[in-house]
């Protein structure tokens, strides 16, 4: 597609097996839930959907299955790669573009080393468009891990007057650097989408199209409400309790998300994480739960 629309784009979770392979059936569950949700768009095979602990064929797996399941309901992003040397690059976007995802998303921290200057991502960025199809649309991912790689103002300058660009999951998590690249890019393909969600209202007010952060994983029809009501008067309130959430992801992600799914939307997945092996408390359990039911009223009472 040639534009990408505002609104919520969950950062996907994978789901495991009780022995840890992936979930074919778990994941197209999966889907359906987010799209039924209300969501715009659907960022698969990124952080969260833990890609760092999967092999290059997992990755592609799920990212063609949630193309496969979404069925053109909404587009799927996907990252395309999680190394650095440049012919597996070059493969790792070739195949994740095969799967049919809409665009490929490029990881900021995969593009140049912790060391390594703006001009040498600069220059990365340029040996892959000289290599790869130029029909195949791609994003950028400002990923934490295993380093937070934020865009300076003349790299997304750059990628954006390139014109290859249309997706930017960002992470700087602070609303005077958002506005910064919002005019940065401004009349571009490029858009912004914010990851943070205490500042989501405010960089959508500011222009940004929308939302793509871990939290849409508990409660994206919130997000799917905030979105598309930034300017009603109870937006305020419902962004001061969505941030207050929000603070859940400090507990034991990616767990209590699935957990949350599991036992309050009865998906039919398991709690397994590959990235941490740790389970939740009790206590952990009950902030879930009384998450939950907060949000639930917050709902009822300010999105009706």
């Amino acid at each position: 597609m040639n534009t990408y629309p505002g609104g919520v784009w969950p950062v996907m979770l994978t789901p495991f097996t009780a022995d840890g392979q992936v979930d074919e059936q778990g994941l197209r569950a999966l889907v359906d839930w987010y799209i039924q949700s209300g969501v715009d768009g659907l960022f698969a095979s990124c952080q969260s959907s833990e890609i760092f602990n999967m092999s290059f064929e997992e990755r592609m797996d799920i990212a063609r299955i949630t193309v496969e399941q979404s069925a053109g309901r909404v587009p799927v992003v996907a990252s395309g790669f999680t190394d650095y040397e440049l012919d597996q690059q070059v493969k790792s976007i070739e195949a994740m573009a095969a799967t049919g995802v809409d665009a490929v998303i490029l990881l900021t921290n995969r593009l140049a080393r912790e060391d390594e200057s703006d001009q040498a991502l600069m220059d990365r960025v340029d040996a892959l468009l000289e290599r790869i199809d130029p029909n195949i649309h791609l994003g950028l991912y400002e990923c934490p891990m295993p380093y937070k790689r934020i865009l300076s103002i003349p790299v997304i300058e750059h990628c954006a007057k390139t014109g290859r660009f249309y997706f930017l999951k960002d992470t700087c998590c602070d609303a005077a650097q958002i506005r910064e690249k919002l005019a940065a890019i401004k009349g571009s393909n490029l858009k912004l989408y914010n990851a943070n969600a205490t500042t989501a209202l405010q960089s959508m007010r500011d222009g940004a199209p929308g939302y793509s952060g871990v939290m849409a994983n508990f409660h994206p029809e919130l997000y799917v409400w905030l979105t598309r009501n930034i300017h009603h008067e109870n937006a305020d309130m419902v962004q001061g309790i969505l941030t207050l959430a929000s603070l859940i992801e400090r507990q034991c992600y990616p767990v209590n998300a699935k957990f949350h799914l599991k036992n309050i939307e009865h998906l039919p997945i398991t709690t397994v994480c590959r990235v941490r092996k740790d389970q939740l408390t009790p206590t952990f359990e009950d902030e879930v739960y009384q998450m939950d039911r907060v949000i639930n009223d917050a709902y009822q009472r300010l999105c009706r």
